[in-house]
């Protein structure tokens, strides 16, 4: 495992446990027909925190699991900043998805 990919779980870990102290972390999954959609974001089915925990973070961490290539690039960021405006566990969200940015940025 990389140097990149340990950063990548930590930074996983770290947004998981953020998600649960901020109390946005749910117990129930959302519908299957909610988990396929095709939008970018899933933004037609799932909000920003259901598809933070239910999509994007598994994926990663499949991918890490799997030891494959990480992506060569991404920006939720601007997304989790837009969708969860004026909601109380914005800031903290906000702080790790962007270091996870910054992470693939090198």
């Amino acid at each position: 495992m990389t140097d990149m990919h340990q950063q990548c779980r930590l930074l996983l870990e770290q947004l998981e446990a953020t998600m649960k102290s901020e109390g946005m972390w749910e117990t129930i999954p959302p519908s299957s027909s909610a988990l396929q959609s095709t939008e970018p974001f899933a933004v037609d089915t799932l909000h920003c925190t259901q598809w933070l925990q239910w999509i994007f973070i598994p994926r990663l961490l499949w991918i890490l699991a799997e030891n494959m290539p990480l992506p060569a690039a991404m920006a939720i960021s601007p997304y989790v900043e837009e969708s969860m405006k004026g909601l109380a566990g914005q800031p903290a969200i906000l702080s790790v998805t962007r270091q996870l940015d910054e992470l693939f940025k090198k």
